[in-house]
């Protein structure tokens, strides 16, 4: 380019020199706002595969229990004896895979290793949230992750001791009588596996209730309102999921209402508890 060109150019041009350099050195890397932000996204992923690692360790300690004391088999054993007691006498239940009798039960082993470090697991968890949330914030969440965990339990207890004793007899009474009752235990371990989670997470309302009202979702008065289709929503929830006997429908129905009820009152403490201060507060160190 000739000096000539090279002067009408500069003349030209309707950006001075001083705001020129002043671009490239604020587009330098040291004052990007992403710049420095490397290392703590790395820190937080860290942090996260630790709190994993450390639940994994959890569940397989629990796993190392149960397969010593009190094994695999007697855990099955006590899990089939609610059917087992409502079966004829003298019969049992069948294997129809040759290495199910083996499998089988190490799975139960691993199902209630997993119940069992359910509490564990929560806490890894809550402690990996814990640090970027508000002082009431953790008001709200620590009371609902532990009764969460204890509902969860309840349900299931209640399936096993009260639902169970009472449906397999019924089903049980239904059958012809040209037919020999005999299940086969993978298909058994997948029933109660899905009515353990069924009735866990139904016994899950209260939680659930308070949690909507929390977020605004709904209101307690809506709830209160509410009342009638919830009972209507739970019988049809009940009758689902509940084996074919009005009995266990019954069984749950009324829990599910009464838990809803407790959801209502719960909501209404905890809004009141856990409101944000009037100054926004920094997330605990």
């Amino acid at each position: 380019m000739s000096s000539r060109r090279r002067r009408a150019w500069r003349a030209s041009d309707p950006e001075p020199a001083a705001a020129r350099t002043s671009n490239t050195v604020s587009s330098s890397p040291q004052d990007d706002e992403l710049a420095g932000t490397e290392q703590p996204f790395v820190s937080h992923l860290i942090e996260l595969r630790d709190r994993l690692l450390k639940a994994v360790y959890g569940v397989v300690a629990a796993f190392a229990l149960l397969c010593l004391y009190p094994g695999p088999t007697h855990l099955y054993d006590l899990l089939a004896q609610p059917l087992v007691q409502a079966l004829p006498v003298g019969t049992k239940l069948i294997a129809v895979g040759i290495v199910t009798p083996f499998l089988i039960p190490l799975k139960v082993a691993l199902l209630a290793a997993l119940g069992l470090s359910l509490p564990w697991v929560l806490y890894q968890i809550w402690a990996f949230v814990a640090p970027g949330l508000y002082n009431h914030e953790k008001k709200l969440v620590a009371p609902l992750v532990i009764s969460s965990s204890l509902l969860f339990y309840v349900g299931v207890a209640f399936c096993y001791f009260i639902v169970f004793k009472t449906a397999f007899a019924a089903i049980i009474k239904a059958s012809p009588g040209s037919v020999i009752v005999s299940p086969d235990i993978e298909a058994y371990l997948n029933f109660v596996v899905t009515m353990f989670l069924a009735f866990g997470v139904t016994f899950e309302v209260p939680v659930a209730v308070v949690v909507l009202a929390r977020m605004g979702v709904v209101s307690v008065a809506q709830l209160k309102q509410w009342r009638s289709f919830f009972l209507v929503g739970a019988a049809a929830v009940s009758g689902i999921v509940t084996p074919p006997d009005p009995t266990s429908m019954i069984a749950l129905l009324i829990p599910m209402y009464l838990l809803y009820e407790v959801g209502i009152v719960a909501a209404a403490m905890f809004i009141k508890h856990t409101q944000a201060p009037a100054e926004d507060e920094a997330p605990a160190p």
